[in-house]
């Protein structure tokens, strides 16, 4: 099993949008983190397991998982519980937000978003 030290810098972005991926994938590795993608909530979870990143970049709405069942998935595994977990949804109710904190996760960024604010965020974060 990785150490949390070992793990502190892996990041995984989960988005069915091609070009966020591409750009936090970029964005992220130019600033010295270690990053995975998934497409789905199933290539998701998949990767979580292989990897345990540090922090999961998460949409909500996808084909297949939503970010809220996977958020719930992380958090109630013993082994992936301390993963955080950042929200980024075009979902601005409050009660998207609410139940987003409410699964535990850590921050919640609304699209569109600033880059620059949210990789602000995460090596606040991930600190």
């Amino acid at each position: 099993m990785s150490s949390v030290s070992e793990t502190a810098h892996k990041v995984l972005i989960v988005d069915d949008d091609p070009y966020i991926l591409m750009s936090l994938d970029y964005l992220m590795k130019t600033n010295g983190y270690e990053v995975f993608v998934a497409r789905n909530g199933t290539e998701a979870l998949q990767s979580i397991s292989d990897h345990l990143p540090a922090l999961v970049l998460l949409d909500i709405m996808m084909p297949d998982v939503d970010g809220y069942a996977i958020c719930s998935s992380i958090k109630s595994n013993p082994v992936t519980s301390h993963i955080k977990v950042v929200f980024m949804s075009a979902k601005t109710r409050p009660a998207d937000i609410r139940k987003a904190y409410d699964l535990d996760a850590v921050h919640y960024v609304t699209k569109p978003f600033s880059t620059r604010e949210l990789l602000k965020s995460i090596n606040e974060i991930l600190a």
